[in-house]
């Protein structure tokens, strides 16, 4: 399966699906704490991390004349490819806005598919605007330097608590944000999304009434009857 076959097929793959299938494979950090959601109905989205690396404020580079050097986050954004989802590790400081309106308005325009903090937003009424989808810790006045101080772009990073590698892939929805490392993306679609048919068909039988024990996990006998009406369908 290819990259992109692979990024499809996440799409029809819950947050909460993949944490479980990563978990039989010995991964269990793999949600990111703290980014959430700031437009509800927002729907799933999937797309390989670029990374943004903050670090604690020194008051004699954390300064506005920081914004225009090689090293900014503007510089970063004209390095973002259509289609990424940008993950900023801002160290879960809450009280520094890393992004205002001005700069998602350009991740938008370059199609960026979302960004991911662990740290908050600025501006947030414009971000909203702009329409690039966003998960956050919610929003701050004070600008960036006030907490923080960009480091640098496209490197491993920690967001949430969860280590985040450039190209992994990124699965966000209504519960948050994961990180699918790039060994496992393979497994996790083709798993993720007979997990997903699997459970539809036990939600149906839950509608009819049937108990949970045996049905959910499945037994062998559910699994048995499970697997006869996947083949009549066919």
């Amino acid at each position: 399966m290819d990259r992109e076959a692979i990024i499809a097929a996440l799409k029809g793959v819950s947050t909460a699906t993949i944490t479980t299938i990563l978990l039989k494979k010995g991964l269990r950090n793999v949600w990111m704490r703290g980014p959430r959601v700031l437009r509800e109905g927002q729907p799933r989205l999937v797309g390989p991390a670029f990374t943004l690396r903050f670090i604690p404020a020194r008051e004699d580079l954390a300064t506005p004349d920081a914004w225009s050097s090689p090293r900014s986050t503007r510089a970063a954004i004209e390095d973002m490819p259509e289609g990424c989802m940008v993950v900023a590790s801002a160290l879960g400081i809450v009280d520094a806005g890393i992004f205002g309106d001005i700069l998602c308005a350009r991740m938008a325009k370059r199609g960026v598919a979302a960004l991911i903090t662990d740290g908050v937003v600025r501006d947030i009424a414009g971000v909203r605007a702009t329409g690039l989808p966003v998960w956050s810790q919610g929003a701050a006045a004070s600008p960036s330097v006030a907490g923080l101080l960009f480091e640098g772009w496209q490197q491993p990073i920690g967001c949430g608590g969860v280590a985040v590698y450039p190209d992994d892939l990124i699965v966000a929805d209504q519960d948050g944000a994961v990180v699918v490392p790039a060994a496992h993306a393979e497994h996790v679609a083709t798993a993720g999304l007979e997990q997903e048919r699997l459970e539809d068909w036990i939600m149906s039988e839950v509608a009819k009434g049937a108990p949970l024990p045996g049905l959910y996990p499945p037994d062998a006998a559910t699994r048995a009857r499970y697997e006869a009406r996947a083949t009549e369908k066919k």
